[in-house]
């Protein structure tokens, strides 16, 4: 692989994960203060289940895919140095689908109470179905600031412009915390509701629009339902809107199902969700986003073996997760402790949480190995097969996540979503390796299954050390169970770095090499 593009990717990566990582904690510091403000009650399963149309709506209109639907056709533009087309293009598709969305929006407003019957149906009390149908009409709107600014940002990654999107989600979290803290008090879990709406336009929307106009945006409203690329934009993202997604089908099943479980369980799988998403983040949405340009370029190019050997080197980077998530296994307890019990979060909340997350944190590796697996398909402009393989697959899940549902409460559907998500991403990449054929595939298998191999034996002496040598009581505080993770992850880092050079696990020496590169180069500027 050419070392001029590595670099690039390398800084865009630095960058993502940069912003990923500040990202996590802040919105990591957005769920302890929701966790502070309604622990894990009824009126916090209220509030997520508010934000059930508005995904959908941002499904429709595939606003969470532009940046991988819009850069290939924009990137094409700019190749060939035609840029006022691409920016006449660009007005076309904000225009048309931003005008359809809005009449969305509208819709929705007039049609939620019913629609919430549908998506929550085991949400009976009326008082909690009128607060998640009062604070879905606020986050509604939101909706158009994600559209329009998710197309500012696609033009900026298409550009290698990195470091303005990446400040989208660290505005768009403190946003939710400043309006909750601000209105909570008057107006419950609905000034959090608040704080969605300001922070998706303040940083997904104008923030993004005024960097992109630095870029050299040159962007108006244009009604042109007639333009060739419009259509082929639409055909696309067609796959997409209609397609269900793994994260998605996620988000809109924890609802569903949750609502039909104890008081709390919606809001204790979402904390567990969120906690194992920081994971996939940090891993996996980093190094996928930033990979997604070069991928592009590449595809464009029909430079199919340099593609798969980028997203194999991805992968294998990737399975650091599995050890990582076994490590937060161990400590689970202690992790919610610290991170969310504190006001109307007390100790039973803790344990629901925890024993949701100890099954989520299962598929972690599988949601971040398909940030990267999914973005092959769609650099090459093949949107189709991954939504229909996607519907499918959750249509074939629904009976896995009802079976542990009925058997297991919330671990079982915590085990439901990680399951998922493991036979998903594993399939999708098999069928990738067929379609392209991949040369590289046994160099990605190999590193999966030393890490599951290498992960077993390091969680079990991590869990001897933690109940025998860094007992924490039942009651702990939260120091003592700060300290409890800090001695298992100083434990699990001796143990993770002597295995990968005893054993010569690549991946492992890789990790360390290049985060000492790093260090020393740093320090000598």
């Amino acid at each position: 692989m050419n070392r001029k593009l590595y670099k690039k990717i390398g800084v865009a990566s630095a960058i993502m994960m940069a912003s990923v990582l500040l990202s996590r904690v802040i919105g990591l510091l957005r769920e302890m203060a929701i966790a502070y403000a309604g622990g894990a009650g009824a009126e916090v399963d209220a509030y997520n289940v508010a934000f059930a149309i508005p995904d959908i709506l941002n499904h429709i209109v595939a606003g969470g895919f532009l940046s991988v639907t819009f850069i290939p056709i924009f990137s094409a533009y700019l190749a060939s140095g035609d840029r006022e087309e691409g920016w006449r293009v660009a007005s076309v598709v904000l225009t048309c689908f931003g005008t359809f969305l809005a009449a969305g929006v509208a819709g929705a407003w007039i049609f939620t109470p019913q629609m919430i019957a549908v998506l929550a149906p085991g949400l009976q009390d009326p008082a909690l179905v009128a607060k998640a149908v009062c604070m879905t009409r606020i986050i509604l709107p939101a909706q158009f600031f994600f559209f329009a600014g998710g197309l500012f940002m696609a033009i900026q990654f298409a550009m290698e412009r990195f470091t303005i999107p990446a400040l989208a989600p660290l505005v768009y979290n403190t946003g939710i915390i400043v309006g909750g803290l601000l209105l909570g008090p008057r107006f419950g879990m609905a000034g959090f509701s608040w704080g969605v709406l300001a922070g998706a336009f303040v940083g997904n929307f104008a923030l993004q629009f005024w960097g992109a106009k630095k870029a050299g945006m040159k962007i108006r409203l244009l009604f042109d339902v007639r333009h060739p690329e419009l259509r082929n934009y639409f055909l696309l993202t067609l796959p997409l809107m209609v397609g269900l997604t793994m994260t998605f089908s996620t988000e809109l099943f924890l609802k569903f199902f949750g609502s039909f479980l104890g008081e709390g369980s919606i809001a204790a799988l979402n904390y567990g969700l969120r906690v194992t998403f920081m994971l996939v983040g940090f891993f996996g949405y980093a190094v996928g986003a930033a990979s997604f340009p070069f991928m592009a370029r590449l595809a464009a190019e029909g430079a199919t073996q340099r593609m798969n050997s980028l997203i194999n080197d991805a992968l294998r980077y990737l399975s650091l997760v599995i050890p990582v998530s076994v490590l937060v296994m161990v400590v689970r307890v202690e992790v919610v402790k610290i991170l969310f019990q504190r006001g109307r979060f007390d100790a039973s909340a803790t344990e629901l949480t925890a024993s949701a997350l100890l099954f989520l944190l299962a598929g972690a590796f599988a949601f971040a190995s398909q940030t990267i697996v999914v973005r092959g398909y769609y650099a090459m402009k093949n949107t189709l097969f991954p939504a229909v393989f996607g519907t499918v697959a959750v249509a074939a899940s629904i009976p896995l996540f009802y079976v542990g549902m009925k058997t297991m409460g919330v671990r079982g559907v915590g085990l439901a979503i990680s399951l998922s998500a493991i036979i998903q991403v594993a399939l999708l990449y098999i069928l990738w390796n067929r379609r392209t054929k991949n040369q590289g595939t046994w160099a990605v298998y190999r590193a999966y299954i030393k890490m599951i191999l290498l992960s077993v034996p390091v969680g079990l002496a991590l869990h001897w050390a933690k109940t025998t040598l860094l007992p924490a009581p039942q009651d702990s505080t939260t120091l003592e169970s700060l300290a409890a993770c800090c001695g298992c992850g100083i434990i699990f880092t001796g143990l993770v770095l002597a295995a990968g050079y005893l054993f010569k696990i690549q991946e492992i020496r890789w990790l360390v090499e290049k985060t000492a590169g790093r260090l020393i180069s740093n320090s000598s500027d």
